[in-house]
């Protein structure tokens, strides 16, 4: 399995994206979309700056430990019949909490024994600290939700759901084709300026004139 493209923007929406080092909410040096040192270099400090380009690629490298985490997690029927939306959901969850403490989680666990919903109500006992409970409520709701129901918030107390991607806006709808007109009747030939006279006139003028000369 992997992270779709809605987690995927979901995702960064939820942990923000900043080119300059900041401190989170428990002190850590962070960079780009949540990345601190313990997922590899580089490692914020203070005064650090990066590209947006180097932000993306380092997103990609750090999400894909996370996904590789769950996916690993989670062997046999928990894996092949968890709907997209759930991994999601789980990949946040792991990238927030860190992948120790998603593999020891009272979610893993319950998701092991085929307790789904439970393991849903276990993402919520992830509250420490309080400023996360909007988003752990919104991950609840994106684990149990298909996006075909409703789209994600980033937390659930924002007005709106994050936009998906360009590339999964539904396309507008094709305009109909213009009705094609009936093909126009060939034009008439012209008439000759000077048409020729038939037999039949030209002895009618030869006698006319025979007459007018006697």
């Amino acid at each position: 399995m992997d992270l779709s493209a809605i987690g995927r923007a979901v995702l960064i929406e939820r942990e923000g994206r900043r080119l300059d080092a900041y401190r989170d909410s428990v002190g850590v040096w962070t960079i780009g979309v949540g990345h601190t040192a313990a997922a590899g270099p580089p490692a914020p400090r203070a005064g650090l700056r990066i590209t947006p380009a180097d932000c993306d690629a380092i997103f990609s490298r750090d999400v894909a430990r996370f996904v590789r985490t769950v996916a690993g997690a989670l062997p046999g029927p928990p894996r092949e019949t968890l709907p997209p939306h759930a991994f999601d959901a789980l990949v946040s969850l792991c990238f927030n909490i860190g992948p120790a403490a998603f593999l020891r989680s009272t979610v893993l666990r319950r998701l092991r024994a085929g307790d789904r919903s439970g393991a849903a109500e276990a993402i919520l006992m992830w509250n420490r600290p309080a400023v996360l409970i909007p988003r752990r409520q919104a991950e609840y709701d994106q684990f149990r939700t298909a996006y075909a129901t409703a789209l994600p918030r980033a937390r659930r107390s924002d007005a709106r759901p994050v936009a998906p991607p360009p590339a999964l806006e539904p396309a507008p709808a094709p305009r109909p084709a213009a009705p094609i007109p009936p093909p126009s009747p060939p034009p008439s030939p012209a008439p000759s300026p000077n048409p020729l006279p038939s037999p039949r006139d030209w002895r009618a003028r030869i006698r006319a004139w025979l007459g007018g000369a006697r």
